[in-house]
């Protein structure tokens, strides 16, 4: 583990060759970031894009062993193609896309998008390529995870039908990022798997994720804030790839060191009670099989203890 993880930097990670790396979302932002720093570490990369002539046009400006497969997170069909056609190791898998604090809708499926995109077709994406990784999960989080007025699991209404506020939905999808990570590392443990999950959150990074936001003064607002607040997406991914690369202990969360963990050098950071709960993190599991018809795959695992 990296002692020092305030001056950790692009630099530091160790060499990548031989590992084969998953990163959603990855044609922009923190997930093009990711690629680069991967691949120009000697990973080859696969990014994994609901537009493969975007994910193309990222990829070609990326210097390193990288290669562009369609996965779209809001259509379980999708999911499920991708997944089946991997074949051989998978070293680690970076659930890095989503969408943030959009307009109600739903996918493909029905669920409510934010929740159905940032966690459902992550969770199924991956159960689903679980018995081909080898090392790690990380998943992307938020510091909005813990918002003001205690967000939670609406397990009554997990759509938010009715009650839908984009923030609202927002927060729940990054609190499932978080106890999804939970319920998947003490599942890893109890079936003696040498696989970690890990999460992390980026701070706040100036990306084109907060230029989709339903409400137009927020928008305005992120763009004030992204100019003379944020960090760029090269420093928020690296949260990312600290999770990624160094020797964490199962269940870490990263993010950045600075003043209200917007920005900084990654470093563990804490989590919100909500995010802590196991039971809570169980439950939701339980819940995110039946909607997704996908379950954990290491069958000693999946035993209460």
């Amino acid at each position: 583990m990296a002692t020092r993880s305030s001056k950790w930097n692009l630099s530091d990670i160790p060499d990548q060759t031989g590992r084969t790396a998953v990163v959603t979302g990855a044609n922009s932002g923190l997930g093009i970031a990711t690629v680069e720093a991967l691949a120009g570490a000697g990973a080859h990369v696969v990014l994994a894009v609901r537009d493969p002539a975007r994910g193309a046009a990222a990829a070609a400006r990326v210097n390193g062993s990288v290669e562009v497969r369609r996965l779209d997170l809001a259509d379980l069909a999708s999911v499920r193609e991708f997944a089946a056609q991997w074949q051989g190791d998978l070293d680690l898998l970076v659930n890095n896309a989503g969408v943030m604090n959009i307009p109600e809708s739903a996918t493909k499926d029905g669920f409510e998008t934010q929740f159905g995109t940032n966690h459902l077709g992550h969770f199924a994406l991956t159960n689903l390529l679980l018995p081909h990784i080898t090392d790690r999960v990380v998943t992307v989080s938020s510091g909005m995870h813990r918002m003001p007025g205690s967000p939670r699991i609406h397990f009554d209404n997990l759509d938010l039908t009715g009650e839908y506020a984009p923030m609202k939905a927002y927060s729940q999808s990054k609190l499932a990022n978080l106890l999804f990570t939970l319920e998947l590392q003490r599942r890893l443990e109890t079936s003696g798997s040498s696989v970690r999950a890990l999460a992390a959150h980026p701070g706040w990074a100036a990306t084109n994720l907060q230029s989709h936001d339903g409400s137009v003064l927020r928008r305005v607002l992120m763009q004030v804030g992204n100019r003379f607040l944020a960090q760029d997406s090269k420093a928020g991914a690296l949260p990312t790839l600290y999770a990624a690369v160094q020797d964490l202990p199962g269940a870490s969360y990263v993010g950045p060191d600075g003043l209200g963990e917007m920005r900084g050098a990654p470093a563990l950071v804490g989590r919100s009670a909500a995010a802590s709960d196991p039971v809570t993190a169980r439950r939701l599991w339980d819940v995110s099989e039946e909607l997704t018809g996908v379950a954990f795959p290491l069958s000693v695992a999946a035993e209460r203890v």
